[in-house]
């Protein structure tokens, strides 16, 4: 049984949510007015689980998963506006340790929230399982991984009689997929990459369309690479990064100039910007040797099919490891489906990205 936590201060969304989860029958829900009630929760009921609205009286939520963070570490799931302020505030969250988010409905909220009833449990179930280490917050484990401490060695997942990965030579992609868990991560492997990276990198990461531009702002400001969110056709150049605008896909084309990246409406895949849609849309352009995917944090299995696929061609493809991943869904199914060259720890993706490049 899930023990969830939902703190909001509109008792109609408590109700709502309520409701919701009190209808799976995996689930046994508590409410809790504000953040304050939301600590003495914490210790007396102990959640497997919170929702945690991020604008509330006495104690915002960002106050309150502030504490959590410290006094218990739980996964911890916002509840966020589609606004600008909302998606700053829902960064901020990410920074301090929260799992994943959901977006408020806008319009009648009663009849909105049902419709989002699916991926709200969904979402909130993974978050139940995901891994957090008790001792630190995700910044201070991102840092902590980075710095090299208490990672297991590299694992190089090629059986024999495969293709081996080799340095490439020449132009190339990087084509990068996430979901939960994935902004934190984005930050760890982009960080430490230099301007001068050979390759453009295209990322899919899963997050509605009014929070993938602050995203792309927000990675632009602390990286060394630039940033940028695909909103129009635009050409790949080397040291930069695209991310794919949320609730469509991103897949690559051919200009006259050379390749680019291109927002397109969303087809069959079940999540978006889907991963399997940019992979695919590359290997139909590009040599499978000039193409290295990158399959990190999140629930499902987006990705892994494109990706064994580009290794079975003789393309790169490095799957974030089991003790990094906050949810090891997606790159866990690429390893399952022996389609990782690599395994590797959040830390050292990056450096495994410029040992097979130029």
């Amino acid at each position: 049984m899930i023990k969830l936590l939902v703190v909001d201060d509109s008792a109609l969304m408590r109700r709502l949510l309520s409701e919701i989860f009190g209808q799976e029958a995996d689930f046994e829900v508590r409410v809790a007015r504000n953040g304050l009630e939301a600590l003495e929760a914490l210790r007396s009921y102990a959640p497997n689980v919170i929702t945690l609205d991020v604008h509330m009286p006495q104690m915002d939520g960002l106050q309150c998963l502030d504490r959590i963070m410290i006094e218990r570490p739980c996964p911890v799931v916002m509840v966020s506006s589609l606004t600008a302020a909302g998606a700053d505030a829902t960064f901020e969250a990410l920074r301090l340790g929260a799992v994943d988010f959901v977006a408020k409905p806008a319009g009648a909220m009663s009849l909105s929230i049902h419709q989002l009833a699916p991926v709200l449990v969904q979402t909130v179930r993974a978050a139940a399982s995901a891994r957090l280490k008790p001792s630190l917050r995700l910044k201070e484990k991102v840092r902590h991984r980075i710095a090299g401490a208490g990672l297991k060695p590299s694992q190089r997942a090629d059986q024999p009689g495969q293709p081996s990965a080799r340095r490439a030579i020449g132009e190339g992609l990087v084509l990068v997929g996430t979901s939960t868990g994935g902004p934190p991560a984005l930050e760890a492997l982009l960080k430490p990459l230099p301007a001068d990276f050979p390759w453009p990198i295209v990322v899919a990461q899963h997050m509605p369309a009014a929070f993938t531009g602050p995203l792309s702002r927000r990675l632009d400001g602390i990286c060394a690479l630039n940033v940028a969110e695909v909103t129009a056709p635009t050409l790949l150049k080397p040291g930069c990064v695209y991310i794919g605008r949320g609730a469509a896909d991103v897949i690559i084309s051919r200009r006259a100039a050379g390749l680019a990246a291109m927002p397109a409406p969303p087809q069959t895949y079940p999540w978006h910007p889907s991963t399997d849609r940019l992979v695919r849309s590359a290997m139909e352009l590009a040599p499978p040797g000039q193409l290295i995917g990158v399959l990190m944090t999140g629930m499902g299995n987006d990705g892994a099919l494109a990706m064994t696929e580009l290794k079975a061609l003789g393309g790169a493809t490095i799957a974030e490891s089991e003790d990094s991943a906050v949810v090891w869904g997606m790159p866990g199914e690429l390893i399952k489906a022996g389609g990782a060259t690599w395994i590797e720890p959040l830390a050292r993706i990056a450096s495994r990205l410029r040992s097979l490049t130029p």
